[in-house]
């Protein structure tokens, strides 16, 4: 099973450690903390960032270079196609 649980810090104590104990009982785990984080504050507090980023959403509303894929492999071939246009 894998669960994500977002929770303020303050609202930390041995009851969530219970629930998370009952929830997977004898069952070895991996926990990750992170602190919760806004991805699109963070790419608009560059101009340039921001600015591609408005263009795009244009493009998307005017239906403009728009890529449809049907597959998984055609997916995989635009992936490569493109890293090697990179290089």
């Amino acid at each position: 099973m894998n669960t994500i649980f977002q929770i303020n810090s303050d609202e930390l104590d041995n009851r969530f450690i219970e629930s998370i104990k009952a929830l997977f009982k004898s069952k070895r785990l991996i926990i990750s903390v992170s602190e919760d984080f806004d991805e699109t504050a963070y790419l608009l507090q560059s101009k340039n960032n921001a600015k591609r980023l408005f263009e795009a959403l244009d493009e998307i509303k005017q239906n403009k270079n728009l890529i449809t894929v049907n597959s998984v492999e055609e997916l995989e071939i635009l992936v490569k196609n493109a890293k090697n246009s990179s290089n």
